[in-house]
């Protein structure tokens, strides 16, 4: 699943509701450090169990040879019913601190539950989940863990999620950390496994730094070797949809072409509001193409990431290019494999089948259809020339979207990349910014007006 933006939240100590406690916390540090082992990890004191009548009830506590008292049990939402910490011993263990109220944890969480099934069902006793909540109080809990298939420590016990997020310095949410069974081992504890999740779903596991090292390995071959017939094909189709959504049109007619891979959904807003714009490129670059004569071609191939087909049909219905079928294999594999967090992408793979840039919606942004053929050396004359433009710009201007003074900055004088807040669209080099408030905005994007003798542009 995809979303138009993705962001970590801070976790406050209001949104965990940790009861600091100086005695607790030298005790819980001493305890973690003596060993990384998945059951000193969650054994510690006080956590409150559901039974299966529903009421919560606090289980006979343990002593171990510290000196301690803990519970070393966890519990299930399935089974409505305590797990022992100990069956965990020899598992690969994914502690997913998460909470109900930030939607990109339940976003995650929803895709986390498919790679979860598909690992129960092929290694069924190697592998387990547990959440750690920063849910708001235990309604809201109860909520998001009902939708959860795999353990928890119980919303009651905060001195564990205490001691689990400082031992792993979580300061964001979704969090997911990868434990193997020799935890002992720093080198054996992967801390981004959220990234990995979205990057290589199942083929991720077992989450051990040899088998990542192995998917970069497979990841630098697959670059070195790719070409746009083995991004697009598969076994069973050698095609991509025409604009009807009936014609098939060979993969192997597209060689040869800059092709832009297009990934999109009609849900997503900013998809919304970019689409016409690209629709409106394609046209002229494909018509200055024409007109030259030109041997080159340009087409645009949509990787959907709509939720039914209905909605694939319709928005694939505004489009004057090619697609693949909705639902396809592909689809996946190709956003593993440009690492896509984030719709609209318009990825750009040249004539030889090698890519060019993921960052082709930034290039259109900013340079419309003479950002084609997209290529390093295209976009460097681009910004000599933007250079060379920005030297006849007044330095200050006003223009009716801003009550402040804007001025012409740069990348190397107060500037950098921005969201442009006429077009909402992505911008970098020159830019008119206000010093005040931070309101930033393409200089096209500027009302024109007469210059004032103090070189300032007064808006209408």
């Amino acid at each position: 699943m995809f979303y138009s933006s993705f962001h970590y939240v801070m976790v406050s100590s209001f949104d965990v509701a940790f009861v600091e406690d100086r005695a607790s916390q030298a005790k819980d540090k001493c305890h973690l450090n003596r060993s990384s082992s998945i059951y000193s990890l969650l054994c510690t004191r006080g956590l409150l169990l559901p039974t299966n009548s529903g009421p919560f009830r606090c289980h006979v506590p343990f002593v171990n040879l510290e000196g301690t008292r803990f519970y070393p049990l966890l519990f299930s939402s399935l089974l409505s019913t305590s797990v022992k910490v100990s069956d965990l011993e020899g598992k690969v263990v994914g502690l997913f601190f998460g909470a109900n109220w930030y939607p990109p944890c339940r976003g995650f969480t929803q895709m986390l539950v498919g790679i979860y099934e598909e690992l129960k069902s092929s290694v069924p006793q190697q592998f387990e989940i547990v959440y750690v909540s920063s849910d708001e109080d235990l309604d809201a809990f109860n909520g998001f863990y009902g939708t959860m298939p795999w353990l928890a420590i119980p919303f009651s016990d905060l001195e564990t999620k205490k001691a689990l997020n400082r031992k792993y310095d979580v300061e964001g949410i979704p969090c997911l950390i990868m434990l193997q069974p020799d935890g002992s081992k720093d080198d054996a504890t992967i801390r981004d496994g959220v990234e990995l999740i979205y990057r290589y779903g199942i083929q991720a596991y077992p989450f051990s730094k040899e088998r990542l090292e192995q998917l970069h390995e497979q990841e630098r071959e697959k670059r070195e070797n790719q070409t746009l017939t083995n991004l697009l094909a598969n076994h069973h189709r050698d095609y991509v949809l025409g604009q009807t959504g009936l014609i098939q049109v060979p993969i192997a007619s597209l060689v040869g072409k800059t092709v832009g891979l297009y990934f999109s959904a009609e849900w997503c807003v900013p998809c919304a509001k970019f689409t016409p714009k690209l629709i409106s490129i394609y046209h002229k670059i494909k018509q200055e193409l024409s007109e030259k004569g030109s041997e080159e071609d340009f087409e645009i191939v949509l990787v959907s990431h709509d939720r039914d087909k209905a909605s694939f049909d319709s928005y694939y219905g505004t489009m004057p290019w090619l697609a693949l079928p909705f639902g396809d294999p592909e689809i996946k594999n190709l956003a593993r494999h440009f690492d896509v967090q984030g719709i609209p992408c318009l990825v750009i793979i040249g004539p030889t089948g090698k890519t060019i840039t993921g960052h082709g919606r930034n290039l259109i942004n900013l340079y419309q259809e003479n950002a084609y053929p997209f290529t390093g050396e295209k976009v460097l004359q681009l910004e000599k020339q933007l250079t060379e433009e920005a030297k006849g710009l007044p330095r200050l201007v006003r223009h009716e979207g801003h009550r402040h003074e804007l001025n012409l900055v740069s990348d190397g004088n107060g500037g950098g990349p921005f969201i442009c807040c006429v077009c909402d669209e992505q911008g970098s080099n020159w830019a008119y910014q206000c010093l005040e408030c931070g309101y930033e905005v393409h200089p096209r994007c500027v009302t024109n007006a007469p210059e004032h003798d103090n070189n300032v542009v007064v808006g209408r």
